[in-house]
């Protein structure tokens, strides 16, 4: 609660909590701000001290009065649009290259906006667990092996060699060496010279974007999706083509409708244990999806990185085109070491070389001691055993999570699988965010996962950190009040 002091009024203290979250991205652009009475409700001032303290916030350029609509933190310079699959070509404006962008059904997609909840992992908001983390928590990814292979590959003469020298342009070699055989278990027919490394998914995500993107060009992306993607593919100047994810896959006939509107250049996917969803592409979708890539000629980039906690037999894009117009893109932050940034691309062979310049333009080469290191893990089987553990324990804790959700009145809106659950809680989720910040829960809203930023009843948890009664506790007495 607020508090009256000698040095600073309730006034400048309510618009110095929001300028604060404003600015370290806690409140993603476009957020709409509660109401007045609502909020001088919540922090038990008046309501004339709320509005003294959001013309503060006007007058600091922070947020925007939309006419019979409240307060509206101000959005970033617009971005380029999104487009929709049946839009007509002569409602398509021309975009700053001059080519067709397609029309706005929405907001911008802005980087600001999905940083907003990565600011928030980093912020620690509160000591407790935090039900929109993205990553299992620190204490479930504690091990004695990884410290081990650490101190193994930096002995003196070792740690000389890796130091004094770049690395190998590709990523150490052992390293490909597993990773290929890691893939072929999955049936992903990739070999050493078709494999590198990189500092993460994302940045191997970003890698095969420069590559084969141009500003401009429109990109298949689905939604609800990975916020981080839609931001990226944004500031890199993509158009976002929204394709609707459901259970067996994306929608195959928004897809054909893009294809022959649009001519996309790139698909981008997570096939197994869909963010923020959990679902799991099925084979005839996959099979309808690869003609689609021929047909039109695209690539798809398949995001798998939840492999470690999805069966191997899972349907995989790439394992069913044999990497010919598929990439395959995974890391280990997720399951071992987040600080390692490891992460790698499998390519097709014709691919490669523009692959790694681009890799090469960018960082050089990337750390060779974590990756021997991590090579290692992989090799002596202490990944493996380490992934069972965690799969283990993650299905004990989305049986909890999912039983407290429910009672709390929650409904999935689809069936719980993986890390992630996506949730209706039937109110306005970034107003209910905001709300839970100042109670000490960061939350990732549904507009997250949107391309086009849109009010949502949804959210994302996180079964490892939303097995704590006491936030649910907390969740039914604010959605109780709204």
């Amino acid at each position: 609660m607020l508090m009256k002091t000698s040095t600073q009024s309730l006034t400048e203290q309510l618009s110095g909590r929001f300028a604060q979250r404003i600015r370290d991205r806690l409140l993603a652009p476009g957020a709409r701000l509660p109401s007045v009475r609502e909020c001088a409700r919540q922090h038990g001032v008046s309501p004339s001290t709320v509005v003294a303290a959001y013309d503060q916030l006007l007058a600091q350029g922070l947020v925007e009065a939309r006419k019979n609509r409240g307060f509206f933190v101000r959005e970033p310079s617009p971005e380029p649009e999104s487009v929709r699959a049946d839009a007509p070509a002569g409602d398509r404006p021309v975009s700053p290259w001059g080519t067709a962008t397609g029309w706005i059904t929405a907001r911008h997609v802005a980087p600001t906006q999905a940083t907003a909840l990565i600011r928030g992992m980093f912020h620690k908001v509160s000591g407790r667990p935090q039900p929109g983390m993205g990553a299992f928590p620190p204490e479930w990814l504690e091990s004695t092996f990884m410290p081990a292979a650490v101190r193994k590959v930096t002995g003196t003469k070792v740690l000389q060699d890796f130091s004094l020298q770049y690395g190998e342009p590709m990523g150490d070699s052992n390293l490909r060496r597993v990773l290929a055989q890691k893939l072929a278990r999955l049936n992903v027919p990739a070999t050493p010279e078709n494999i590198i490394t990189s500092v993460g998914a994302t940045h191997a995500l970003d890698i095969v974007s420069r590559t084969l993107l141009r500003p401009g060009d429109p990109v298949m992306v689905e939604e609800p999706g990975w916020a981080v993607e839609f931001a990226r593919l944004t500031a890199l100047g993509m158009r976002l083509l929204p394709v609707p994810r459901r259970a067996d896959g994306p929608d195959l006939e928004v897809m054909a409708k893009y294809c022959e509107a649009h001519k996309p250049k790139l698909y981008v996917s997570v096939s197994v244990l869909h963010n923020p969803t959990g679902y799991s592409l099925l084979p005839g979708s996959a099979h309808r999806i690869l003609q689609l890539a021929n047909q039109h000629d695209f690539h798809i980039v398949e995001d798998d990185t939840y492999s470690h906690i999805a069966p191997e037999h899972a349907t995989r894009l790439c394992a069913l085109d044999g990497l010919q117009r598929t990439i395959h893109v995974s890391g280990f932050a997720k399951i071992l070491a987040p600080n390692w940034r490891v992460g790698f691309l499998a390519a097709p062979p014709a691919l490669v070389e523009r692959l790694l310049d681009t890799k090469l333009l960018a960082t050089l080469t990337t750390p060779a001691l974590l990756e021997r290191a991590l090579s290692l893990c992989i090799e002596q089987g202490q990944l493996r055993r380490h992934s069972e553990r965690i799969r283990a324990r993650l299905d004990q804790a989305r049986s909890r999570s999912v039983k407290l959700a429910l009672n709390a009145g929650c409904r999935f809106e689809s069936e719980p699988a993986g890390l992630f659950g996506w949730v209706d809680t039937g109110v306005d989720t970034d107003v209910l965010a905001q709300r839970m910040l100042d109670e000490g829960y960061l939350l990732a809203p549904g507009a997250l996962f949107h391309a086009e930023r849109k009010p949502s009843t949804l959210m994302r948890i996180n079964f490892a950190t939303t097995q704590d009664a006491a936030f649910w506790k907390k969740y039914s007495e604010l959605v109780r009040r709204m």
